[in-house]
């Protein structure tokens, strides 16, 4: 009892997606953050261009306003022209951050959609649960873990920096667009060697959130026992199913006795009923075949009923053991079971 209550086993993919339903996926938040300052560096870069010239037509426009008379309409021009040009600067940013934002999400975990993690949850506003979880021990390894990435991001970016700074007696000779331009290139070094930091701290992130994830999801063999009943049934109940449907078609099956045109038996073991319809199949069909209990059985109703038993145990035992109830009788029996039903006829009169 005691092994089954620990959780040692691997979830089962229902138990994975059970937890996808319920919005517990393993998302590094670490991995999300360096794929989307990935992405806004570049796109800054690509932007940048784009971005100074609606500055600078900003700024000329600002200018050429100097002397004007300021009223009420002028005003809301000045707003309107600032709202339109700061839109224009910051939206195409601002969208390929949010893409970026998606992608690092779907990237981790695929896409999800999922109204359970935003419904409200009166457990999760509970002041002293939340004052616990304030001060656990996960919050203290959290606050070490993000403290320890920033000095180390900045530390090397620092060093760097540093090393960019003993060159300024050397910069300072340089022409002024020079002098741009090498600021221009350290800013870049620096936002890439510190982006690389993070992108290193992402990685061993991801690997530890999963393994956690999937270390919180483990189970007991009980529970695996447990989801292996309700995906499948009870076996006790799936039994009484199967019984039920079992004497469902015993009774069809008696209820087609009296309508057979012969019953073929070996004579005590085994008993099969015939009947051939030519309107509604090219072979004769059986339609009970039973042993044993069974086989009296029909044996009983077949004489209660006018039905002509044969003793014909060889073919007895051929049909019971080829032919499933409401199924017609294979080619290599036609034979034999027209000769049965030539003498049943014969006896019938037909």
């Amino acid at each position: 009892m005691a092994d089954d209550a620990e959780k040692t086993e691997e979830p089962t993919p229902k138990k994975i997606e059970d937890a996808r339903e319920e919005g517990n996926v393993p998302k590094s938040q670490d991995v999300s953050g360096v794929i989307t300052l990935f992405v806004a560096i570049l796109s800054l870069l690509m932007l940048f261009p784009f971005m100074a010239n609606h500055v600078l037509a900003l700024f000329k426009y600002y200018f050429s306003l100097v002397g004007t008379p300021l009223n009420k309409l002028f005003a809301i021009d000045i707003a309107i022209v600032t709202i339109k040009e700061f839109l224009l600067i910051i939206m195409p940013l601002a969208a390929s951050v949010a893409i970026a934002g998606i992608v690092a999400a779907v990237s981790q975990f695929g896409f999800l959609f999922t109204a359970k993690a935003i419904m409200p949850d009166f457990k999760k506003i509970d002041p002293i649960k939340g004052t616990k979880n304030l001060f656990s021990m996960k919050k203290m390894i959290e606050g070490v873990k993000v403290t320890f990435k920033s000095f180390t991001t900045l530390g090397v970016g620092f060093v760097f920096f540093f090393l960019f700074i003993m060159e300024l007696p050397t910069v300072a000779l340089f022409s002024l667009g020079d002098q741009l331009e090498w600021l221009r290139d350290k800013a870049m070094i620096i936002a890439f060697v510190m982006l690389f930091i993070i992108f290193i701290f992402a990685i061993i992130d991801l690997i530890i959130v999963r393994k956690q994830y999937f270390d919180g999801l483990k189970m007991s063999k009980q529970e695996i026992k447990d989801e292996m009943k309700n995906m499948e049934g009870d076996p006790l109940i799936k039994s009484k199913i199967r019984q039920i449907q079992m004497e469902a078609s015993k009774k069809r099956m008696m209820a087609e006795v009296p309508n057979a045109d012969v019953v073929i038996t070996n004579p005590t073991h085994y008993a099969v009923a015939l009947k051939y319809d030519e309107q509604k199949s090219r072979a004769p069909m059986v339609v009970a075949k039973g042993m044993n209990t069974i086989a009296q059985k029909i044996k009983k109703i077949a004489r209660e009923n006018g039905v002509h038993i044969v003793q014909n145990p060889p073919l007895a035992r051929s049909l019971y053991a080829q032919v499933e109830v409401e199924k017609p009788i294979p080619e290599e029996l036609f034979g034999a079971v027209a000769e049965v039903l030539a003498y049943v006829y014969k006896m019938n009169k037909k």
